[in-house]
């Protein structure tokens, strides 16, 4: 097996359109003659927000270029990752679901996701971690997943059956960071939650055999072969194919999502309204996320004089910019410069 590992971009959108919509409430909250918000525009059934479809379009793009050269029998996909309703009241499906043969995995690694795989009084980490009760239960407390969070042994000992608000007396910061993030739900257990059924249906449009399997048996078999904790690993470990695989590097290529540039129509300035910037002539030889091997012929300020190969960053008006081990380094002409892969929108590194 050959490891990738995909990086996506939801974040990015997100942000990009809560800072729209804060522009758009702005101008029409300051009594001025913009139209007034419709509430006739009710989303479609199956309707994904930007930044969650974003994540489903990824996955088909991939897809389909792994189809493209290679033949592909099935696909096996990690359908329910979380399944925060039965973890927060396991009775719903009775003892059979408690006891089962992947009893403990759903909520083990709901928690190491929740908590970050640390500690959560003293924030070791690379340790064995223990599932401990923030109120204990013989004072009270229930092992529904609010209550439930990681220690290492050293602090479970040492907290016993104490109230948490005893035992944290001396580190209100950390107090409150447990009493905060007990209550905290998991966005990306959410995101993935809204994406399933989307991905598994995007994918069997593209391929007869699907098969879907749970994180809790993705966690299983990676465990079994003592392979460590990796996305590129995980996505391996799916389903009855990741019970025996053979990995042939532990360096994955890491795929990030890059985009094409700004969508945006128009640009507005500080207070949300439309500012026209100037035409300016661009270098269009080349685009930004192309990857170009060139010379530099003598030593510069922040590159030796040599061959190197590098991503573009920017163009300008006369030439481009590559980045090589973090600095800008411009060029003006296409001489001793060869293209080594075309921009598509994902960034590649090793």
């Amino acid at each position: 097996m050959s490891p990738r590992q995909l990086n996506h971009r939801g974040e990015a959108i997100k942000f990009d359109l809560v800072k729209r919509a804060g522009f758009r409430r702005g101008r029409r909250s300051r009594n001025l003659r913009y139209r007034k918000k419709r509430l006739n525009r009710a989303k479609p059934e199956g309707w994904l927000a930007p930044s969650i479809r974003h994540r489903v379009l990824t996955v088909e793009t991939w897809i389909k270029r792994f189809m493209r050269y290679c033949p592909i029998a099935w696909i096996e996909i990690e359908q329910v990752r979380f399944d925060t309703q039965k973890l927060a009241n396991p009775e719903i499906d009775g003892v059979e679901y408690q006891q089962g043969e992947l009893q403990g995995y759903e909520v083990r690694e709901y928690l190491l996701q929740k908590w970050g795989r640390k500690c959560a009084y003293c924030g070791t980490e690379n340790v064995p971690l223990e599932v401990e009760h923030i109120q204990s239960k013989s004072k009270g407390g229930s092992s529904r997943i609010g209550n439930l969070t990681l220690a290492c042994h050293v602090c479970n000992v040492k907290k016993g059956n104490l109230d948490v608000r005893d035992f944290l007396a001396k580190s209100p910061d950390i107090l409150n960071q447990v009493l905060e993030n007990s209550t905290k739900p998991l966005k990306d257990a959410a995101a993935v939650n809204s994406t399933r059924y989307a991905i598994v249906k995007m994918a069997k449009s593209i391929c007869e055999n699907v098969k879907c399997s749970s994180g809790a048996r993705t966690k299983m078999n990676r465990v079994r072969q003592g392979l460590e904790k990796t996305h590129s690993l995980d996505a391996a470990c799916v389903g009855e194919s990741g019970a025996s695989i053979r990995v042939l590097t532990d360096r994955p290529l890491l795929i990030t999502c890059k985009g094409h540039g700004s969508r945006q129509s128009i640009r507005v300035n500080a207070s949300g309204f439309p500012a026209v910037k100037n035409a300016k002539t661009v270098f269009t030889h080349i685009a930004a996320g192309d990857v170009v091997r060139f010379t530099i012929g003598k030593d510069r300020k922040k590159a030796q004089a040599g061959t190197y190969t590098a991503r573009v960053k920017t163009p300008t008006p006369k030439g481009f910019e590559v980045l090589i081990d973090g600095a800008r380094i411009s060029l003006s002409t296409m001489s001793n410069v060869v293209f080594v892969h075309r921009s598509d929108g994902y960034g590649y590194e090793l």
